[in-house]
């Protein structure tokens, strides 16, 4: 009797102390004995028996030799093996099945396979995943010859034949599926499918005593093995992720736990891996491994060591013993990737304890020198060549099926010093182990991996994989073979083993873990066991199997075993984990013991520069250098959103915009980074953080180019060729014309730029992705793109539930055999068609990511077993094989990503791999082409309106103050319909778009706001028309005559001396011209007034208006204090601003006010004015396009000041002003004079000369009323004079200038004598003549003669006819004024130096020669309010009324002009400039433009006929109601032929008559007069029903009913203030803070109520018994399984996924004494205060997803406590209060400014608690510099923690300062509110960009 002893022991007594002191708790007492066991192998005539220690076991010879586990005993078996293997053989003695317990890693499965071994006993090994069945376990169907029938598996298997279950990976398998084993454990029981049940042996032979077999055999009854029994292989639960095991379950186990093997052990083993590495660094990094497994690492969050890949790692350093240990240990465990800071410092900290950081005798590989075929091994291998150091080393490593290659560079591999090392590591190990390389998109993980194939002559195959990839996806798939029979195929992971080729796992960060395991076993044993029972060996084992049972190859292949191929490898390419995410962690233990890990760092500037310029060599050098520097400085920041920018430029991406710019140089770089970036729907944050980056990397913007681009963008096709804009194309020649697209497309000049964009990439060979907004036309134009290229296309749309099969084949039956259908994907590849897939972003992105190795390697694996491939040779042969064809396409459309598509973020996921194109609605004049192509009829004002009004909804929409963004396609639908039924008024039918927000209050207060902006009446009523009460004009008289005398007495006729000389320029100097949006508000939005449009300029509250003047269309207005002048267009929406504060200085004393008067210069000289200072006489020529101001010198004696500037206004008597006369400004010429001087400047802006003419009397005004006639008052005695002079001045020859006294005759009054006439000066003398007819009517005559209209105080007009050309004396009509104007005389109570001091600036009258009206601005004193409004009614306050003579309707208006909404509080200084507080000029020849003294500009309509037509277009928007009634009639033949039309009868009693041809007046007849008939003469209506009410009326609800709904809320409302104890007093001062912001808090709930929604959605739950078809069990469905069905669910979350925590926010809110102190200024406090109520309400029940709290600081300290987020306000009560303690606080509070530490505590508190993200806002007005903070030191506080998303909003105060501050902190960071009311929509901003882009 020989016995053999297996294992040894010398264990030291050490190694038994540490495994007890391990172990000890875990099995109590008694547990361990302190012998030492020996395996013995017995052999005795009765058959051998295996004994371990004293424990014997009797071996029986198995039937399956070959199911066996082989060669798994090692020569030297650790003592701890030995025990376990003892234990496992005490409980198979006595029957019970075992539970090995313990950490991820191969020993527990060796264990169990040993003792297998050693007890030669048969296995069956199943890897259990998330989607095991209980199919997998128990039986299944399959088809044979047309009948289906059961096969055992593998629990069924073991128990029958009596071999041993090893189950592996309990805590994957889904909750409901083990239970079916419950009874097989315990009674080993179990009833199947089939209708057999399966019997203990006990019961069994029992039975048989009393039954015979046969009998036993017909009831079903199968005897179970008393040799079967089960060990399961599980990871501890809760500890590890998974399921927990269902308590009946884990009580029918014995459980052991095989924690890692003792130190000792380990070290003997590693020993014995590496003999020649020096046993101090292989114990140092068995201790490191050791320390990092511990339990209090654990608690730290690391997860555990792999201790099993060590023994990997001494081979290499066994290979290369001078490589740095750390660089390995990285390998192992990537814990730089893995780990957040708190985990690095931990891991390093042990390092440096064991010393293996990296010191300088430690070395890295440098990269691959040669790489040699080995001849004369069995198996391919290759000698790898790597210099590391000084050293060149040899090793050998596994390579590939083909013959290596010759040359180590690949053709498009560009060679970079890190790739290189990273390569020369990868060889290091591929020589003991499976590796992952894991880097960010794009940074070139493929590229790499193919260049290791490829020198290593390995066949690549790629596997993209997804998420809810299953097992059997991964391993093997059923189909059915031609005659119907089911079949099983393996999958290309299970080929390529068997073939040895090196597969690429693609994106397993993506798959499921619980699928993954299924992997495992190949990984670690290169062992696997596939559904259909084929077994896959290491070959060793398969040849020792061979050799022992003496099978030939065949022989085992028909018992379906294969061998591994030695070669097989497995690299898996994943993106880096993120640390502490809940999602994306994807690399835990498990995954950590089964791969080598490889960091794939992103290229370095140089290298990236090398590999660019390799690659695309053409593209200009300066570019790339810019691109690099911008691409490096955003991957270098931790700021997050910076960061999300640079993944969008990888390298890849880089590459496809440097081969765009190599092909087409002159295009813009910002262009080509914003198309990549999608910079177009990038949230504002990141959209102005990448516009920064791109300034301070010097790459300028490019939306200055595009303008001059836009002229060449048409398309044409010429002799077969396509040409758009400047690319051209050869047009396509399609087999299938049919699938070519063909649609209606207007061209519009943006569409075209987007497609010349496309095509250029199209030519590039790129496939293209579409983005933007719904109804922008992406349809639209990728179907003109094709049409016009004449491509065919396969149309694909995706939908939430498209999967990847049905991206890619159709499975149906078709008698019994399954036929796939291609998907029209494979058919564009096939047939080299362009692929439209349409919402693109609607499909999960796991689903749509197989687009990848499609596009990026040309290859795809269909579910039926073909595959695409991209060459052509490696087709040949295999038929199942289908080419690229190499005109195939895709272009992808998907909606942009983020609210309120609440798509999947498509760009995001594959963004990279495509060229991206935003294609946003047109431009307005792009917009307005277009629609005037759909509706030609509809009037231009129409359309104009609706592209402005929904220009506005789209910025609205992009700064989220709306939700839905308004397109394109809406409009159109208006503009159709409006073509079609040309009556309905515009305001209805844009109810077609906008009645869907109806309902929503706030949201339809912002769109009418918007609609009725532009001018669009929605909601008005035809009978809203209000214009202004006309009252009759007094009868016109003829009051006197002038008579100009020109004989006679030579002192009347004076001869004026002219001297002329060249004017003096100064300058010019260039001011800033800064433009700001003109907020143009149309007024006729709700009723039709006078009023045209009103706009508000930019100005501060103490600027004061001086004058407005207009040039054609444009409206120039002048301001003083300081001086500054403003131009605006009409229908611009841009006001330019020049600020003069720097030409213009104060005076010292302070008094001097300057008063400018501003006149406008006309061709060629336009968009010039003159700017004249009346007290200076300063003449300044300003160009409002370049900012160049010069200034004129008139009087060579120099500029004169005002004398003794503190006195001014007390001797005004004697100090006269200068004044200008601009009445032919546009012919660029201007008067100048003094008041009471005796000379004229006449100055010629474009000659630049100047004209003195001196006159013999002192001057009071000046009138141009003609360009050669001027009328002169004299001052003091008002005498009027004629100047007559020559038309040009400069001539040499001329006459000279002549002055003629103007005499005024009274009228006689018939007894003899004259009234004596009173000279007045005239306000305004029109400068030219009144239009014959208009004379004719307003006098009552026919006449034609020269005229001039005058207007003074005390008529409402004159007509002075034949003056100023006839010398006979002048008749002069008047209509004269029952008291003269007041306006002048009140001003006497302000100033009481007489009426001289009082006159006023500005006369503020016009007159309209073309309407015939004379309009004047009035004070209300001045107006007949009794007249205009009714008695009770109170007149409304105003800034003044337009009075509007008529003459030609003999009428005056009076139109109110609004008040204006603030005002200048020098109301003295204001008194002296105009009466009124409005300024007036002449706009056109309909209207006039006025001005008022808080600037606000408003258009007025008052030429008849200008409003009649407004009028006309008005009510036609509006759309007529027709009082009648909508009949319905149906046209019916009624057979009787129209006889003659007639009028018909008359009915006297006139009853109703309906058809018939007999009555006049009946309704539906023919023939006869009447309504809705056919044939009849005319219409005629007899009265019946003709007592309309108009339809508002009809639609008006009762005012009871509306009274009763009023009581019934406010009583709602005081019964809610009862319950929560609050005054009415109080709930209107919340509801001032809490209205400001209702529109910020509703949105800002819609998005936080979608985006909970979105987290809610339900996913598909596979392996149901009911639902819809699952296509991927289609065939379980054919075998006649239940499972089959998928059904839509609330998924449970996995267990063991991390809880999602709330995000954490901190608001930190000024509330220092300087936010009380300047709230009066700009009320900073109170936006302060509405912007904290909006995040407490917006937040509201939201808690559990956002925790927040508020915190004020302010000189007393900086965390005063507002809100606790423990405490936070329930009700409006509550939300007062800490608005109340804000304001109390910054009330009382000390000075000084506590920003910085403040926000660097609120950093560093926020961050300790357990949160998902964290933010912190900071609302500061700190002035910063005068507390001496550095901006750099706040830049610091916001971003000392990456975790920490910081945000400053500034109040801005001071000038610049803040736009400084702004500069210097980081992009995106930073906002200032110069206008306070953006407070709070800066906060949502914020909101929506950050906190909600990932809720």
């Amino acid at each position: 009797m020989q016995s053999r002893v297996l294992c040894g022991g010398t264990a030291a007594a050490v190694a038994a102390r540490r495994i007890r002191n391990i172990l000890g708790p875990v099995l109590g007492r008694g547990g361990w004995s302190r012998k030492q066991h020996e395996v013995k192998l017995i052999n005795t005539t009765a058959g051998d028996t295996v004994k371990i220690g004293d424990i014997s076991f009797k071996l029986k010879s198995p039937t399956n030799p070959e199911l066996v586990p082989f060669n798994y005993l090692s020569e030297a078996l650790p003592q701890t093996v030995a025990q376990h293997l003892r234990w496992i053989m005490q409980k198979d003695l006595l029957g019970q099945d075992v539970f090995l317990i313990g950490p991820p890693g191969p020993l527990r499965r060796s264990i169990a396979m040993q003792y297998l071994e050693l007890t030669k006993r048969e296995v069956e090994y199943v890897a259990l995943s998330r989607d095991t069945t209980e199919t997998d376990l128990k039986q299944r169907r399959e088809i044979r010859a047309g009948t289906a029938f059961y096969i055992d598996q593998c629990a069924v298997r073991a128990a029958t034949h009596g071999r041993i279950l090893v189950l592996e990976g309990l805590e994957k398998a889904e909750r409901n599926v083990l239970p079916v084993l419950n009874n097989l454990l315990e009674n080993r029981e179990m009833q199947l499918e089939d209708g057999r049940f399966l019997m203990s042996a006990q019961r069994y032979d029992k039975l048989l005593q009393d039954h015979t077999k046969e009998e036993m055999d017909v009831w079903k009854i199968v005897r179970v093995s008393e040799d079967f029994r089960v060990i399961a292989l599980g990871l501890p639960v809760p500890r590890y992720t998974g399921n927990p095991l269902d308590p009946p379950l884990r009580s029918r186990f014995q459980a052991r736990d095989i924690y890692y093997l003792p130190f000792k052990d380990q070290l003997t083993l590693l020993y014995a891996a590496g003999p020649n590495v020096p046993a101090e660094r292989v114990s140092q990094l068995l201790s490191f491994g050791t320390t990092l497994c511990s339990q209090e690492s654990s608690n730290l969050g690391l997860p555990d060591f792999p201790v099993d890949s060590l023994p990997a790692a001494v081979h290499i350093l066994e290979a290369f013993p001078m490589l740095s240990s750390q660089q390995l240990l990285q390998r192992l465990y990537p814990y730089d990737m893995l780990l957040a800071k708190e985990g690095r410092t931990a891991v390093e900290d042990a390092l440096s304890r064991f010393e293996l950081l990296d010191s300088g005798k430690h070395h890295f590989p440098r990269g691959i020198i040669k790489v040699e075929e080995k001849d004369g091994s069995q198996t391919p291998q290759a000698a790898v060549t790597v210099q590391i150091a000084s050293k060149e080393v040899t090793f050998q490593v596994p390579a590939g099926t083909r013959p290596l290659r010759s040359h180590l560079g690949g053709l498009n591999f560009i060679r970079t010093p890190s790739h290189d090392r990273l390569l020369a590591e990868m060889m290091q190990s591929h020589m003991v182990k499976d590796m992952c390389l894991i880097g960010g998109k794009g940074c070139g993980k493929s590229v790499i991996a193919k260049e290791f194939s490829e020198m290593l002559g390995y066949n690549v195959e790629p596997i993209m994989l997804y998420q809810d990839m299953t097992a059997r996806d991964v391993l093997q798939q059923r189909y059915t073979l031609p005659n119907g029979d089911t079949a099983w195929r393996p999958s290309p992971l299970v080929t390529a083993a068997q073939e040895g080729k090196l597969v690429l796992l693609d994106g397993i960060h993506r798959v499921n873990l619980g699928t993954l395991s299924v992997l495992s076993r190949l990984i670690h044993d290169r062992e696997l066991t596939l559904y259909d029972g084929t077994r896959l060996l290491r070959v060793d084992r398969y040849e020792s199997l061979k050799e022992e049972l003496q099978l030939s190859d065949e022989e085992l292949q028909k018992r379906s075993i294969f061998p591994v191929h030695p070669s097989f490898r497995i690299i898996a390419l994943a993106e880096p984990p993120v640390a502490g995410s809940s999602t994306q962690q994807w690399l835990g233990p498990e995954l950590l013991t089964m791969f080598l890990f490889h960091n794939v760092k992103p290229l370095t500037v140089t290298e990236e520069t090398q590999v660019i310029r390799a690659m695309t060599p053409n593209v200009p050098k300066d570019a790339v250098e810019q691109l690099l520097h911008l691409t490096h400085k955003l991957r270098k920041t931790n700021d997050p959103t910076a960061q999300s920018l640079a993944s969008s430029l990888s390298t890849r991406q880089l590459l496809r915009i440097c081969r765009r710019l190599s092909q087409y140089p002159e295009e813009s770089i910002s262009h080509a980074v914003n198309k990549a970036c999608l910079s177009r729907f990038l949230p504002n944050l990141a959209r102005s953080a990448l516009q920064k980056n791109l300034l301070d990397s010097g790459i300028e913007d490019s939306s200055v180019v595009s303008n001059q681009e836009e002229k060449d963008t048409s398309c044409e096709i010429k002799d077969g060729t396509l040409k758009i804009g400047k690319v051209s194309v050869p047009v396509y020649n399609p087999d299938e014309k049919m699938k070519v697209p063909d649609i209606l497309f207007y061209e519009n000049a943006q569409h075209m730029m987007v497609m010349e964009d496309m095509l250029k990439d199209f030519l590039l060979g790129e496939h293209l992705l579409l983005v933007g907004n719904q109804g922008v036309g992406k349809n639209k134009i990728v179907d003109r793109f094709l049409q016009l290229m004449n491509r065919p296309r396969e149309y694909l749309q995706l939908h939430r539930d498209t999967t990847v099969q049905t991206l890619t084949l159709q499975p149906s039956v078709r008698d019994g055999i399954i036929i796939y259908e291609d998907s029209p994907l494979v058919k564009a590849v096939k047939m080299g068609h362009i692929l439209v897939i349409d919402e693109a972003d609607k499909a999960p992105t796991n689903v749509t990511c197989i687009l990848k190795t499609l596009v990026e390697s040309g290859e795809m694996i269909l579910a039926d077993g073909r595959r695409i491939v991209a060459d052509p040779a490696f087709a040949r042969g295999r038929p199942n094989a289908i080419v690229i064809h190499p005109d195939f396409r895709m272009l992808v459309l998907a909606n942009r990503p983020g609210f309120p598509f609440l798509g999947n973020d498509f760009f995001g996921a594959l963004g990279d791999i495509f060229s991206c194109h935003a294609v946003d609605n047109p431009k307005p004049q792009s917009e307005l082409a277009m629609l005037k192509q759909y509706g030609p009829d509809v009037p231009e004002p129409v359309l104009q309106k609706l592209v402005a009004a929904f220009g506005e909804l789209r910025a609205m929409a992009d700064q989220g103050t709306i939700t839905y963004p308004y397109s394109t396609r809406e409009v159109v639908n208006i503009v159709r319909h409006l073509q079609t039924f040309p009556d309905e008024g515009l305001a209805n039918v844009v109810r077609n778009v906008f009645d869907f927000d109806s309902y929503n209050k706030e949201m339809r207060e912002i769109l009418t706001g918007a609609l009725h902006k532009h001018g669009i009446p929605i909601g008005a009523k035809p009978t809203s028309v209000h214009l202004a009460k006309e009252l009759p004009l007094p009868e016109c008289r003829l009051t006197g005559y002038w008579t100009t005398n020109q004989s006679g007495n030579p002192r009347r006729k004076l001869l004026c001396p002219t001297e002329t000389r060249q004017t003096d320029v100064k300058g010019p100097v260039f001011l800033r011209v800064q433009g700001y949006p003109l907020e143009r508000h149309e007024a006729r939005a709700l009723s039709f007034t006078e009023e045209q449009a009103h706009w508000q300029i930019p100005m501060n509250e103490v600027n004061i208006v001086c004058d407005v003047t207009t040039a054609t269309d444009t409206i120039y207005v002048a301001t003083c204090n300081p001086v500054s002048l403003y131009a605006m267009h009409v229908s611009g929406d841009t006001v330019q601003c020049m600020d003069l504060y720097d030409v213009f200085p104060r005076t010292i004393s302070g008094v001097w006010q300057p008063f400018v008067t501003v006149a406008a210069l006309g061709s060629p000289l336009q968009g010039q004015v003159v700017l004249h200072e009346e007290q200076s006489n300063a003449v300044l020529h300003l160009d409002v396009m370049s900012g160049a101001v010069r200034r004129i010198i008139l009087s060579p004696e120099g500029q004169e000041t005002p004398k003794n500037p503190s006195s001014w206004w007390s001797n005004k008597q004697d100090q006269g002003a200068f004044k200008m006369c601009r009445e032919f400004s546009q012919k660029n010429w201007l008067v100048f004079y003094k008041e009471n001087q005796n000379h004229l400047d006449v100055l010629d802006v474009l000659e630049g000369r100047a004209h003195t003419i001196s006159l013999p009397i002192n001057l009071k005004s000046v009138f141009l009323v003609a360009e050669d006639r001027w009328l002169l008052v004299e001052s003091k005695t008002n005498q009027k004079f004629l100047l007559t002079k020559p038309m040009h001045m400069g001539a040499e020859d001329t006459g000279i200038c002549q002055l003629h006294t103007i005499t005024e005759d009274p009228v006689s009054t018939g007894f003899g004598t004259t009234s004596g006439v009173e000279l007045t000066v005239p306000y305004e003398v029109s400068r030219d003549q009144l239009p014959a007819e208009n004379l004719g009517a307003a006098l009552g005559q026919k006449i034609v003669s020269p005229n001039r209209v005058l207007a003074d105080e005390n008529n409402y007009a004159t007509i002075v006819i034949g003056f100023p050309d006839l010398m006979s004396p002048n008749e002069v009509y008047s209509w004269k004024r029952t008291s003269p104007l007041a306006g002048s005389s009140s001003a006497k109570t302000i100033f009481t130096e007489g009426r001289q001091s009082g006159a006023v600036k500005q006369t503020n009258c016009v007159s309209l020669l073309g309407a015939n009206q004379l309009i004047r601005a009035v004070p209300a004193g001045d107006v007949p309010l009794k007249e205009l409004y009714p008695k009770e009614t109170k007149p409304i306050q105003t800034a003044g009324y337009l009075e509007v003579t008529d003459l030609n309707s003999k009428k005056i208006k009076y139109i109110p002009i609004p008040r204006s909404r603030t005002l200048s509080p020098y109301s003295s200084w204001l008194s002296k400039i105009s009466h009124t507080d409005v300024l007036l000029a002449s706009m056109g020849g309909g209207g006039v433009v006025t001005v008022d003294m808080g600037g606000y500009v408003r258009l007025w309509e008052t030429g008849l006929d200008t409003l009649q037509r407004s009028l006309l277009e008005w009510q036609s928007m509006i759309g007529q109601e027709d009082g009648r009634p909508v009949q319905i009639t149906v046209e019916r033949d009624s057979g009787l032929d129209v006889s003659s039309p007639k009028h018909g009868k008359v009915d006297h009693d006139n009853t109703p008559h309906v058809g018939g041809n007999m009555w006049a007046g009946g309704t539906g007849g023919r023939d006869t007069a009447g309504l809705g008939g056919k044939g009849g003469p005319y219409r005629l209506d007899a009265g019946h029903k003709v007592h309309q009410v108009s339809q508002a009326e009809k639609d008006a609800v009762p005012e009871e009913v509306k009274r009763a709904a009023r009581e019934m809320a406010e009583k709602a409302f005081k019964d809610r203030l009862k319950e929560i104890h609050m005054s009415e007093y109080d709930a209107s001062m919340y509801e001032k803070f809490s209205g400001a912001v209702k529109r910020q808090v509703q949105s800002l709930r819609v998005i936080l109520d979608s985006l909970q929604a979105k987290g809610k959605e339900r996913q598909w739950l596979k392996n149901q018994a009911l639902g819809e078809l699952d296509d991927a069990k289609i065939i379980d469905g054919l075998t006649g399984e239940k499972a089959i069905y998928k059904r839509r669910g609330e998924l449970e979350p996995e267990l063991g996924t991390p809880q999602q925590k709330p995000k954490r926010l901190r608001l930190l809110a000024d509330v220092s004494g300087s936010m009380y102190r300047f709230n009066g200024l700009d009320s900073r406090l109170e936006r302060s205060m509405e912007a904290v109520c909006m995040v407490m309400e917006a937040l509201e029940s939201y808690e559990h997803k956002f925790k927040y709290d508020i915190v004020g600081h302010s000189g007393d300290g900086f965390d005063i406590e507002l809100v606790r987020c423990d405490k936070i306000p329930k009700n409006n009560k509550e939300r007062l209060k800490v608005l109340k303690t804000m304001h109390a606080h910054s009330q009382f509070c000390m000075s000084g400014d506590y920003t910085l530490e403040s926000t660097e505590h609120a950093v560093k508190e926020i961050a300790r608690e357990e949160a998902d993200e964290y933010f912190v806002i900071v609302l500061s007005d700190a002035n910063l510099e005068r507390y001496g903070i550095s901006p750099d030191r706040f830049a610091q506080a916001l971003t000392c923690n990456p975790q920490v998303n910081a945000f400053a909003v500034f109040i801005g105060s001071l000038g610049d300062q803040a736009v400084r501050l702004q500069r210097t902190l980081p992009a995106g960071r930073s906002f200032v509110a110069m206008d306070t009311k953006q407070i709070p929509q800066i906060l949502q901003q914020i909101f929506t960009s950050t906190m909600l882009s990932s809720a």
